[in-house]
C-alpha cells in the first residue's frame, strides 16, 4: 500500500509538473511572437541572447534564422554540462522545458498587436514574467542559463544577482547598438518588468527554515545531500514527549524553490520524520540563493 501510494504521489507530481512546462512553454512563446519580437524589443537570458543571433545574421548576413532553433542550441552545452555535473531530474525537466518551449516558439504564429514599443515591453515582460513564475513556484527550471550562472558563481565567487545584472546589461547594450538606444531601453523596461512579476509570483530568494524529526538520521541526511546539497546541524538526544524514545533533530535552511525537493527527500528517506517549516527567515554569512 505504501508502494502504491508513493508511486501514484510521483505519477501526480511528474503530470502536474508536465502541465506547468506545457503552460510556461505557450506563454512564453506569446510573449515572444506577440510583443517583443514585433517590436525588436530583447528580453533576458538565452532568448534575448538568441534574439542577438538571429539579428546580426540578417543584418549582417542577410540570413534569417530560426529563433527557437538557436535558442534550443544555446541551451544544449548547459544541460550537457547539467547532467554531468548537478541533479538529474532537475535536468531532464529542464531539457523537457526547453524543448516545449522551442517547439512554442516555432508554433505560436508571429502576430503583430501593436508596433508601440512601451507597450509590447510592458505587456511582454508581464506575460513572460508570469511563465517565469509559474514554472519557478513549481520547481521547474527554465533554461540552461540557470545552470551557466551557477558556473561562473562557483569560478568568480560573484552572486547570483550580479551575475545576471551583467547578463542582461550585455543583451541591453547589444538592442541598443542593433536598434539604438531607444531600444535598449525598451528591452531594460521590460527586462524590469519581466523580474518584478516573477518575483510577484515566486520568489525564490525567500529563505525556509526546515525542523526535521527523526530516528533514522543518516538516510534523510543521505538524501538531503543528493538531492538540496544544503549544509545540515545535527541536534541529538532529542526525546519525544509521549513514548520518551530518542530522536535527532535536524535543521537547514532552504530556499522556497527546494520545498518540493525537501518533501522528495523526506518521503524516500524516512516518511515517519515530522516537520516543521520556518518560512521567511533571515540568514546572516554565506547561503547560495540557487543551487541543484
Amino acid at each position: 500500500m505504501k508502494r502504491f501510494s508513493k508511486d501514484s504521489s510521483t505519477i501526480a507530481d511528474y503530470t502536474r509538473k508536465l502541465t506547468v512546462i506545457f503552460l510556461y512553454a505557450l506563454l512564453y512563446a506569446i510573449a515572444l511572437n506577440m510583443f517583443w519580437h514585433p517590436a525588436s524589443i530583447y528580453t533576458g537570458g538565452i532568448t534575448g541572447f538568441s534574439q542577438i543571433v538571429n539579428t546580426v545574421f540578417e543584418k549582417w548576413f542577410g540570413v534569417s534564422l530560426s529563433i527557437s532553433v538557436i535558442y534550443y542550441l544555446m541551451n544544449l552545452p548547459f544541460l550537457i554540462y547539467g547532467w554531468r555535473k548537478m541533479n538529474k531530474e532537475i535536468v531532464i525537466f529542464t531539457l523537457i522545458s526547453v524543448t516545449a518551449a522551442s517547439l512554442a516558439i516555432s508554433i505560436v504564429p508571429e502576430i503583430v498587436l501593436t508596433k508601440d514599443p512601451i507597450i509590447c515591453a510592458l505587456f511582454g515582460g508581464a506575460i513572460g514574467g508570469s511563465s517565469l513564475g509559474l514554472a519557478l513556484k513549481n520547481g521547474i527550471a527554465t533554461g540552461g542559463l540557470d545552470i551557466g550562472i551557477i558556473v561562473i558563481r562557483r569560478k568568480t565567487g560573484r552572486s547570483i544577482g550580479s551575475i545576471s545584472m551583467v547578463i542582461n546589461g550585455i543583451i541591453v547594450i547589444a538592442a541598443g547598438y542593433l536598434f539604438g538606444f531607444p531600444y535598449a531601453f525598451y528591452s531594460l523596461l521590460s527586462i524590469i518588468v519581466s523580474g518584478k512579476v516573477t518575483d510577484f509570483i515566486f520568489t525564490k530568494q525567500q529563505k525556509m527554515q526546515a525542523l526535521i524529526i527523526t530516528r533514522q538520521p543518516e538516510k534523510v541526511i543521505a538524501e538531503l545531500k543528493v538531492r538540496l546539497l544544503r549544509g545540515v546541524t545535527i541536534l541529538n538526544e532529542a526525546e519525544g514527549a509521549y513514548d520518551h524514545r530518542e530522536k535527532v533533530v535536524l535543521l537547514t535552511v532552504i530556499t522556497r524553490y527546494e520545498m518540493s525537493l525537501l518533501e522528495e527527500a523526506i518521503k524516500e528517506a524516512d516518511n515517519e520524520a515530522f516537520v516543521s517549516i520556518s518560512e521567511n527567515v533571515h540568514t546572516i554569512g554565506k547561503f547560495d540563493d540557487f543551487e541543484f
